[in-house]
């Protein structure tokens, strides 16, 4: 086509990290520590993907304990989500202000449902006024086979209770859970009304995740996605349980419906940092933060279980759109996430060079024990299923989960994906994956001499290489 221009893309395979001068005696000595969102600091540029197969609760309460964060994903209801919110919430805060009750005349086998259901071992017994009457805990109900049984007849009653006064001291608190070997220590006000709870198990897991990614409450980080079908309404929710950052989940950020609920939630939630993308251009990055935008997510096409640019043949390679999107929202005081492409740990040192503050990774995650993907044994190995969000399989469900008629979930499965769904390896826990690439991260920012992420923009520099360049740069173990 006469006329036409073409620009070079690159990808990450097609570049190096040119090593500099370093002086750095240890990787310990690198600060990873970057910023997600406009207001929302982690302590390693590390996100999981808003994924059906990688994160809900137990993969986000892990990557904030890591010191990233999780994205949870929106392909559940409302109230399913606001309750995998709760849980991350939850998991790590030294005073629960509004711990899960129950009342005496509640059966035991409803009590162990709704525990159950809430993912706790213990319930406070309050009475209708708010006082507290007792509490209910795994110990009480371990060897009991009755359902019908009332919670007043297992409890342990309000006069045997150690209890804090409202507004008590953290060392006070830890004092008399130890002088006292209990696990739980309820707060009550000066009437005797509820008022908290403080856990051991809280005081153990802040002194076990010092580098946890905390808000100003001291509870761990979250993210959660919302679309542009119900995303006022969802996010409505989400803000209220707690979320930290609201995603907004759209294959092409730079469209007139993405820009539109953008603004809408920016107006209705200030105080709540909104991501906005996915998008590819500089133009994009200008337009998504004139709207609002507290961060961009950059990618279209590169994620393992992404086939866009097969089937549209749209998109940029990996590392020239975080290239030219960082330039752009440098210039605008805005943080961009490199979402999609990620294999390894040199990716995401070479992503972080080009002028990412953080990235997002899936696949890497998707067998992970955190994750919520299917697991099964097949072929003498274990593995979960990882899929894209425009997958055939992932349409068919949110058609099935949204109780669309036959017909019309069939009609949506009918179109062309633009993702695939397939097995990944089971991998373990996902903290040692974060290990792995926390350490080559920094690894890489030392033969660059970089001590911090800001100071590893303006030291890297890349080299492009050939086909040759990346046979070379694979390990070789079949020479003779």
């Amino acid at each position: 086509m006469s006329g036409k221009e073409f620009k070079l893309g690159l990808s990450f395979d097609d570049i190096l990290l040119v090593p500099h001068y370093s002086n750095i005696k240890s990787r310990k000595d690198i600060s990873l520590r970057t910023q997600f969102s406009r207001s929302i600091t982690l302590n390693i540029p590390i996100v999981s993907a808003n994924m059906d197969t990688v994160t809900e609760s137990r993969m986000a309460i892990a990557m904030a304990r890591a010191g990233g964060i999780g994205v949870i994903h929106r392909f559940l209801s409302i109230e399913e989500q606001v309750r995998e919110v709760k849980k991350v919430k939850r998991a790590e805060q030294m005073t629960i202000d509004d711990p899960f009750t129950t009342r005496k005349n509640v059966t035991l086998g409803e009590a162990l449902a709704y525990m159950q259901t809430q993912g706790v071992s213990s319930l406070l017994v309050t009475g209708e006024s708010g006082a507290l009457e007792g509490i209910l805990t795994s110990r009480d109900v371990r060897f009991k086979t009755d359902m019908d049984m009332k919670v007043s007849e297992l409890m342990t009653p309000r006069a045997r209770l150690v209890v804090g006064k409202k507004g008590i001291s953290q060392a006070r608190a830890l004092r008399l859970l130890d002088e006292h070997k209990i696990e739980k220590l309820p707060i009550v006000s000066p009437r005797n009304r509820l008022a908290g709870l403080i856990t051991a198990a809280d005081f153990r897991k802040t002194r076990e995740h010092i580098h946890a990614a905390k808000d100003t409450e001291g509870q761990l980080l979250v993210g959660a996605a919302v679309g542009v079908k119900d995303g006022v309404e969802r996010a409505e929710q989400l803000v209220r349980a707690g979320c930290d950052a609201l995603v907004i989940d759209i294959a092409h950020g730079h469209h007139a419906r993405a820009v539109q609920l953008l603004r809408a939630l920016k107006k209705r939630f200030k105080k709540t940092d909104v991501v906005a993308g996915n998008v590819v251009t500089a133009r994009a990055v200008s337009d998504l933060v004139r709207a609002g935008a507290d961060a961009v997510k950059v990618g279209i096409g590169p994620g393992a279980a992404c086939s866009t640019r097969v089937v549209a043949g749209s998109g940029v390679p990996q590392i020239t759109a975080i290239m030219e999107c960082a330039a752009a929202a440098r210039k605008l005081r805005v943080p961009i996430v490199a979402d999609g492409g990620i294999k390894n740990s040199g990716d995401v040192a070479k992503a972080i060079g080009a002028g990412a503050s953080s990235v997002m990774i899936g696949n890497l995650f998707a067998g992970s024990l955190e994750s919520p993907g299917e697991y099964y044994i097949e072929d003498g190995g274990a593995h979960k299923m990882y899929r894209g969000l425009a997958s055939r399989e992932a349409a068919y469900d949110q058609a099935k989960r949204e109780a669309r008629a036959p017909l019309e979930a069939s009609l949506l499965t009918g179109r062309a994906p633009e993702g695939v769904g397939f097995r990944v390896s089971y991998k373990g826990e996902v903290g040692r994956i974060l290990e792995n690439l926390v350490d080559g991260l920094q690894s890489g920012m030392s033969y660059s001499g970089a001590r911090a992420i800001s100071e590893f923009w303006k030291k890297a520099e890349f080299v492009r290489i050939t086909e040759a360049g990346m046979k070379e740069s694979a390990p070789r173990t079949n020479q003779a």
